[in-house]
């Protein structure tokens, strides 16, 4: 495709599992942004893949293209200060992977250098554009429900050997399945119901030989509601995704949103991609009279690429930023405060980030 005079250039720094299905096949799929050059240290997939653009070796040539406007840092959570400090001291725009960085402090700086350079930064949180999580957003805008009292959020999976290479499974900064699952349920939650006013959590390893965290249970305190996050690697058996219980009604959902499975197959980023079938759908339970009913709940189709649109828009002057980097601190330090909670086994009061 012939790119045009208003497109904004964009630099991939990375490209393993983030890059190569994510952030690559999801950005070619936006009218407006360009993906100009890739900087895989080794190997050629994404030549072969990508073969119209640049690769690059290093940093130092993918910001020696004066072209690129933003740079998209897809690489493990503990290189993102300094990548992202160095992108946004040059003057380009930084997205970066979720989570934000490896802890509170590290994400303080890398906003500062965003503050002072004028240059935008935002972070990753794909799944607000999940098709159920859309659906239940919907559901209580409309009051569907009434006012909710108790949501809770799964993303379960069942892997009980080690994955080859899997750096998450590493004892090192950024590893663990809370910063890197815990993170999507958490953002998700703030953005429903806002920060909460305290937190539990109960953060675990539950398989033999691990050395990081692999299951954790978190309960975000708000007035008159809880909404209760959990995650674990040894789910044989499927629970439901959503379930949201109000004064007026309950809205479950099972299924993960189709999106990650689909682009990890490989291929171009397609509409079709964010679709659930109707076997997928949730139900909206409601009483009537002297008892209850339950209709199928059509999902909104999921669609990744809104989250890079409203980066253009926002690039562009158009839209205020969706994910602004406030809100990915302040999700960084509601994880640090869930670790805290869960070492001392109590529960602890949230104050949202100043700055």
């Amino acid at each position: 495709m012939a790119q045009r005079a208003t497109d904004i250039d964009v630099g991939v720094v990375g490209y393993g599992v983030a890059g190569r299905v994510f952030h690559v096949p999801v950005l070619h799929a936006v009218p407006g942004l360009k993906v100009a050059a890739i900087l895989q240290r080794s190997g050629d997939s994404a030549g072969q893949a990508w073969p119209s653009v640049r690769i690059v070796r290093n940093l130092d040539d993918l910001l020696a293209i004066d072209s690129l406007r933003l740079v998209v840092i897809a690489t493990p959570t503990p290189t993102h200060a300094e990548l992202a400090t160095r992108c946004l001291e040059a003057g380009r725009g930084v997205v970066l992977d979720k989570p934000f960085a490896a802890s509170s402090a590290e994400a303080r700086r890398i906003l500062a250098t965003a503050e002072r350079t004028g240059c935008l930064l935002s972070v990753f949180q794909n799944r607000r554009w999940d098709g159920d999580f859309l659906t239940v957003q919907r559901l209580l805008a409309e009051g569907a429900i009434g006012r909710p009292v108790l949501f809770e959020s799964h993303f379960d999976r069942y892997r009980p050997t080690p994955k080859p290479g899997a750096w998450r499974e590493r004892a090192d900064a950024g590893g663990g399945i809370f910063l890197d699952l815990g993170v999507h349920l958490i953002d998700q939650a703030v953005t429903l119901f806002g920060p909460p006013d305290a937190v539990t959590a109960d953060i675990r390893t539950e398989r033999d030989g691990f050395v990081t965290d692999d299951a954790f249970d978190v309960e975000l305190h708000y007035p008159r509601m809880r909404a209760v996050l959990r995650s674990t690697m040894l789910a044989c058996d499927k629970v439901a995704r959503f379930v949201v219980h109000g004064t007026a009604g309950s809205f479950v959902k099972f299924d993960l949103d189709p999106q990650e499975e689909r682009l990890a197959a490989g291929g171009p980023w397609l509409p079709a991609m964010g679709f659930d079938p109707q076997e997928r759908w949730g139900a909206l339970t409601r009483p009537d009279g002297d008892g209850f009913t339950r209709e199928p709940l059509a999902t909104i189709p999921g669609d990744y690429r809104q989250y890079y649109e409203n980066v253009r828009d926002a690039m562009l002057g158009r839209a205020p930023l969706a994910v602004t980097p406030g809100q990915a601190l302040d999700v960084i330090r509601i994880i640090e405060l869930a670790r805290e909670s869960s070492r001392q086994r109590c529960t602890l009061p949230f104050r949202p980030a100043t700055a």
